[in-house]
């Protein structure tokens, strides 16, 4: 089986949800052949996805110009969006006949959707998997602009030429793809790790793949509190701590640490609710995903919302206390990756329809 991916460089959420179906995928299929095509490095993905790939280093989607992790730089994603579109029939043209030289079985997207059109064109069974869509976000911060419609329009249709969109849990609504169907939640299991820090608490400072800084060198001292941050902050407070020198995987490390500072997505509140780590989250500004995350971790797993100005100056004790005073929470079972992989072994055997000039 020749499956082609397509995973979104828009942060790593995209490749957290993807990677435990194409290794519960590659244990179903062990003559499993995967192409990916991503922007994010092979390095990168080869940390979470076991079977070997081919990579093509490039992307068809991009989600939305970030300022930073929080922040939508608007302008610059609406002229990208009218862009893409400018002469959509012939990108999808040329996505076709990229998919027919390529000729893969089945063709998967997260989240991306020209793929999906190509592999419409082409006669390729394809599908989708993800906790949101380009089309929902697109419609609702551009849906009134006056040159919105055909773009949402194309959008949509791409989505809706998929055999499936598997939504995974949780999730946004999508009432308007009546591909889609659900699955359980997909996370990554961790292995807890003794980190060597004796009594100390561990707390990991992680905003997500797209880098944002935070003071953490002007944050007050926690009694018997850790920080772990990214090497390359080359952060001065005396209690911090680069993650990188436990050489951890970031799943282990979740698992091993008391407690992590985020924001909200998917890949890291299902691998906290998973693997029963605690979340400290900031909620992102105009962020229509963020709700349905937060719920759902939130009455499952220990969670609690700062506000911007205490994380900016590290006023985190008390949400720290509070989180550590409850009891601990059974780990979430994450069955998704399985049903996922399964939909994407049927779509297989589904009749194709009639590719380009037949």
């Amino acid at each position: 089986m020749h499956l082609f991916v397509d995973i979104s460089s828009h942060g790593f959420g995209h490749l957290s949800i993807t990677a435990p179906v194409l290794n519960a995928l590659a244990e179903a299929c062990p003559t499993l052949r995967l192409t990916l095509r991503s922007g994010l490095p092979a390095s990168k993905l080869a940390q979470r996805i076991r079977p070997d790939f081919q990579h093509i280093a490039a992307t068809s989607d991009f989600g939305y110009v970030m300022h930073d992790a929080l922040r939508i730089d608007f302008a610059a994603t609406a002229t990208a969006y009218r862009q893409a579109h400018a002469d959509w029939p012939l990108r999808v043209l040329d996505e076709a006949r990229f998919l027919e030289h390529l000729k893969p079985d089945v063709v998967l997207t997260n989240v991306a959707y020209l793929p999906l059109a190509g592999a419409a064109l082409a006669g390729i069974p394809a599908l989708s998997i993800c906790s949101l869509n380009w089309a929902t976000l697109f419609v609702h911060y551009f849906g009134s602009e006056a040159w919105a419609a055909p773009i949402h329009a194309q959008m949509l249709a791409a989505y809706r030429s998929a055999a499936h969109f598997i939504r995974i849990t949780p999730a946004m609504p999508m009432d308007d793809l009546p591909n889609a169907v659900a699955v359980g939640p997909i996370a990554a299991q961790g292995t807890r790790r003794d980190l060597g820090l004796g009594k100390s608490k561990a707390v990991l400072v992680a905003l997500g793949g797209i880098d944002h800084r935070l003071p953490v060198d002007h944050w007050p001292r926690l009694p018997g509190v850790r920080w772990l941050v990214a090497g390359h902050w080359q952060c001065t407070h005396p209690d911090a701590m680069a993650y990188e020198t436990f050489g951890l995987s970031f799943t282990d490390l979740l698992a091993s640490v008391d407690a992590i500072v985020t924001k909200p997505g998917y890949g890291t509140f299902t691998e906290a609710a998973c693997n029963g780590t605690p979340v400290l989250y900031l909620r992102r500004d105009d962020w229509p995903e963020q709700d349905c995350l937060i719920d759902w971790l939130s009455a499952t797993g220990h969670a609690l919302e700062v506000s911007a100005g205490d994380l900016e100056a590290g006023h985190l004790d008390a949400a720290l206390s509070r989180l550590w005073a409850c009891p601990p929470s059974p780990c979430l079972r994450a069955d998704g990756a399985q049903a996922a992989a399964e939909l994407i072994l049927k779509t297989r055997t589904s009749a194709k329809t009639p590719a380009i000039g037949e």
